[in-house]
């Protein structure tokens, strides 16, 4: 389930893409799928274990070409361990909204994309995560969470004010509004609840078998009901 539409950011062969916050790995996955080179970043020893096990499986299977490289490293998205100028792209996707300090966090990721790289930025759309929000305070007030709601333009403005040029946006996973809204209705802890897991089962179901029906009804919500949204941005030359 990618958040960023690899061909709007223009992922090509041999590209080097740092993923900022890698989490599980998803987007690092697809860079290389396209024989890309990826950088996985994350804070969390645990994730970067499976990323890296992961990317190993991928390799030691033929998935990916013997040329692609993916590292896996631990870091700090406010003084990011690269030289200026190291990627061709990065993602950043579900990150922002984690880091107190966000400017300073968009100036690491300038820092570190050449000049004419792209970006893509992606955070919670706002309304939708008002209402989690509202529905249950353990969804943002816990270590690690959530310490802020953006405004799309709120974001583009920061984005802006660094230099980078505007090329684009998007919203993404309508469909999973709903679920969150369920977890943070009944207790976002209650995992277990009978509406919850039906709900995740379903979402389960439909990113396994991707019926034309649920594309559809994903992309026609995703105007109004995405749960994230997606900005593109450009380091000019």
């Amino acid at each position: 389930m990618l958040t960023v539409e690899l061909d709007r950011l223009a992922v090509h062969p041999g590209h080097r893409v740092l993923d900022m916050g890698c989490g599980a790995g998803r987007h690092a996955f697809a860079v290389v799928r396209r024989d890309a080179g990826v950088v996985a970043l994350d804070r969390s020893d645990a994730e970067l274990k499976d990323v890296r096990a992961m990317l190993g499986a991928m390799a030691d299977a033929g998935e990916v070409s013997a040329d692609v490289g993916g590292a896996v490293t631990g870091g700090d998205a406010l003084a990011l361990p690269f030289p200026d100028n190291a990627f061709d792209r990065v993602i950043a996707a579900e990150v922002l909204e984690h880091i107190p300090d966000d400017d300073r966090a968009i100036r690491e990721l300038v820092r570190v994309v050449r000049p004419g790289g792209r970006l893509a930025v992606t955070v919670p759309t706002r309304w939708p995560e008002r209402v989690c929000w509202a529905l249950d305070t353990s969804y943002h007030d816990t270590p690690g969470g959530h310490v802020r709601i953006y405004r799309q333009p709120e974001l583009r403005a920061k984005l802006d004010r660094v230099g980078l040029v505007d090329r684009g946006s998007h919203h993404a996973h309508a469909l999973h509004a709903p679920y969150w809204w369920l977890k943070c209705a009944v207790g976002v802890d209650e995992t277990e609840h009978p509406m919850v897991r039906r709900y995740h089962d379903f979402l389960v179901w439909e990113l396994t078998n991707r019926p034309r029906w649920t594309r559809w009804l994903d992309r026609a919500l995703n105007p109004v009901l995405g749960k994230s949204v997606v900005l593109y941005s450009e380091k000019p030359t």
